[in-house]
């Protein structure tokens, strides 16, 4: 089906959704029973929709663990209580940040109870070594790896999102977008909501991956990437093309070290060539599904 048909296809499973006669009782979500009916029920739908997906030119899902959607309907039975923690990966201009932003947008439209996290914003505070080499470039081009694990504040990170997964509101730190490697500690707070998403290659990370109930990989062709990130680094950053070449050669390097790895322990794999207006369809039908019910 082309890109039409899809948009026409999910608005037709909404509105049949919202018009339907055979709507089931809205289940007691404080009993383990009716937890159990819309585990039932939620895999029946998300069985449904992925099958619709796959009709698709460019579907979204490319990949779903195949024990991902009993495992999901286990927590949601046996934790409700517990926030859900979403971890969205993916290499350089994958397309996390424009998806997170896609979410935050359908976040508002449907006033929904999410919260996101950006682990970009726990990387460790590298001012002075910037200031010491004379510039971020200078700094990466005398082998600082900055993507690295061990120059992120993973520990910080832990602590935060076990506190914010318990309900508790947290302010997380801001890392400066600027070039000035500043870090702003306790800088944007983040209020512990039902759905928690959190963004970013340190999602993955070892000590941190275990946290999520859902894990997400964002998969991308790699001359959309280099498109995108030569477009962001020149036009929004003001590197020229010949920095902005190298640090393409650098973060391909750095995905190959600590992103790709993490591909296999995904549960779902989402295809970042998809349409946005499609994918935030999507998840209006995720929505409806999870609030259409006969009172």
């Amino acid at each position: 089906m082309n890109n039409d048909e899809i948009k026409d296809g999910i608005s037709n499973l909404i509105s049949q959704e919202v018009h339907s006669k055979d709507k089931i009782l809205k289940p007691d979500f404080n009993q383990k029973t009716g937890r159990e009916l819309l585990a039932f029920y939620l895999q029946t739908k998300f069985k449904q929709i992925l099958a619709f997906d796959k009709k698709a030119s460019i579907p979204v899902f490319i990949n779903i663990k195949p024990d991902f959607i009993a495992r999901f309907s286990k927590r949601l039975i046996n934790t409700p209580n517990k926030r859900f923690l979403v971890g969205i990966t993916g290499e350089s201009a994958s397309g996390k940040s424009t998806i997170c932003r896609e979410i935050q947008n359908v976040i508002e439209r449907l006033d929904l109870p999410v919260s996101i996290i950006t682990t970009d914003n726990y990387f460790n505070d590298i001012s002075e070594l910037i200031s010491k080499y004379g510039g971020f470039d200078n700094l990466r081009d005398n082998g600082y790896d900055i993507d690295s694990p061990q120059n992120f504040q993973l520990e910080l990170l832990r602590q935060d999102l076990e506190k914010v997964a318990s309900g508790e509101d947290i302010y997380t730190p801001e890392y400066l977008p600027n070039g000035t490697g500043v870090s702003v500690p306790l800088s944007k707070f983040i209020p512990s909501k039902k759905i928690v998403v959190v963004e970013g290659m340190a999602t993955m990370y070892e000590g941190i991956q275990d946290l999520f109930d859902i894990k997400i990989y964002i998969e991308t062709d790699i001359d959309v990437r280099r498109k995108r990130f030569l477009t962001r680094a020149c036009d929004e950053r003001n590197q020229n093309m010949e920095n902005a070449l190298k640090h393409w050669e650098y973060i391909l390097s750095a995905g190959q070290k600590y992103i790709i790895p993490s591909r296999k322990d995904m549960d779902i794999i989402l295809n970042g060539d998809s349409s946005l207006e499609y994918f935030s369809q999507i998840l209006e039908y995720i929505h409806t599904i999870t609030n259409n019910f006969e009172q």
